[in-house]
């Protein structure tokens, strides 16, 4: 892999905004160019540019791949059309008759995913607390072969201790899969805590601007890597080449937005967690969180998602109507504050006992914090809250 002037040990806060290889060679543009093309020229017979038809790989996202797999300390990278792309493609990893521990509090889409269409291949999944260690131990099988972590969880903020899981997974020589949408590598980096596989919905922090939807893998084994390539480069799900520029310039302002997201978030939980209408407030920067003193150990911050209970149902549509600041919309991480009604929008998929169970109900409210003025957002909620 390039880096930047083969300097490999770059500040995180410098390799966000310069990418892996700094500008493009060719033309020497610090904007690396869109190459919107389908297929590249050959030199001559069994001669190639290292370039020959895009879905095998295209410049630009070969760029954001390395990128990637640079921020999070891994060896490959791989871009995929959108989050649920990549997540399904770390999925045919596996075959009938396997079985996969997965995190029960997670986002739907991945619940609907592996219960609606691989479990029909024949993968077994078991949904359970991973932020308990001995929950994962006590529901390991003979046929075991991954554990799939969402940590912080959405929506309810739970935190996995990675390299606990990672450890289990090695002696058992199964394979550990981390979601890392939420904290992105400027806060948490699995791969080095001993995970396996890293996924990204790059639609979110990544991209940052609620612009363009984006998927991305990284990973360190070799053989997991000609896998996820050979699936890649056969199914095609791949990410387009102006998709590719999206989720890099969006990148190059990562930490500045995480710093001030976080910044708010912290003020946003401490202020819902004294409000008299708010029964419970989840946030892993907050001392009381369960998951707060592993969030410490294993990740540099704690990240802009908020979910919250209200003490009284009919609230939430008040809410809903009366923000004006804070957009009502699904999705994630981007500079604008949106609030999403989980039950109904994020979490529809999962069955109703597993809702309920986990406390996705109709009193939950999930909050990602932009970077907007902390004040207005406050402002906005008080309003609307009445």
């Amino acid at each position: 892999m390039i880096t930047i002037g083969n300097v490999k040990d770059l500040n995180i806060e410098t390799k966000v905004v310069h990418g892996c290889k700094g500008y493009d060679a060719c033309t020497g543009a610090i904007s690396t160019p869109i190459y919107q093309s389908a297929t590249f020229r050959h030199p001559g017979l069994n001669e190639t540019t290292g370039y020959d038809y895009s879905r095998l790989q295209n410049p630009t996202r070969e760029e954001l791949e390395n990128t990637i797999a640079s921020l999070e300390k891994g060896k490959y990278g791989f871009a995929f059309s959108s989050g649920m792309a990549a997540v399904s493609s770390v999925l045919k990893l596996f075959k009938p008759g396997q079985h996969i521990i997965v995190s029960d509090d997670l986002y739907g889409g991945t619940y609907r995913l592996f219960e609606e269409v691989y479990k029909g291949y024949g993968i077994d999944f078991s949904y359970i607390d991973t932020s308990e260690i001995n929950n994962i131990k006590a529901n390991l099988r003979k046929n075991t072969t991954a554990i799939f972590v969402e940590t912080p969880s959405n929506p309810l903020m739970k935190v996995t201790d990675i390299a606990a899981v990672s450890e289990l997974a090695h002696a058992k020589g199964i394979i550990s899969i981390i979601d890392n949408t939420f904290l992105t590598p400027y806060f948490q980096r699995p791969l080095e805590l001993g995970a396996d596989i890293v996924i990204h919905s790059g639609t979110k922090y990544l991209g940052g601007h609620n612009d363009t939807l984006a998927g991305l893998i990284v990973l360190n084994d070799d053989g997991l890597g000609e896998r996820i390539k050979l699936i890649q480069k056969s199914e095609g799900a791949v990410l387009s080449p102006f998709d590719s520029w999206l989720i890099l310039r969006g990148m190059k302002t990562l930490a500045v937005r995480l710093e001030k997201q976080q910044k708010s978030a912290f003020i946003l939980a401490e202020w819902l967690n004294r409000h008299e209408k708010v029964d419970r407030v989840y946030y892993s920067g907050l001392e009381e969180n369960p998951g707060y003193e592993i969030s410490k150990r294993q990740s540099s911050g704690f990240g802009a998602m908020i979910s919250f209970h209200v003490k009284d149902s009919s609230l939430i549509e008040k809410i809903l109507e009366r923000v004006k600041v804070i957009i009502f919309a699904e999705s994630l991480g981007g500079v604008e504050s949106l609030i999403t009604y989980p039950i109904v929008q994020t979490h529809a998929a999962i069955p109703e006992e597993m809702r309920e169970r986990l406390g996705v109900n109709d009193r939950l409210l999930r909050l990602s914090v932009g970077i907007e003025a902390v004040e207005d957002l406050i402002e906005d909620l008080q309003q609307a809250m009445g």
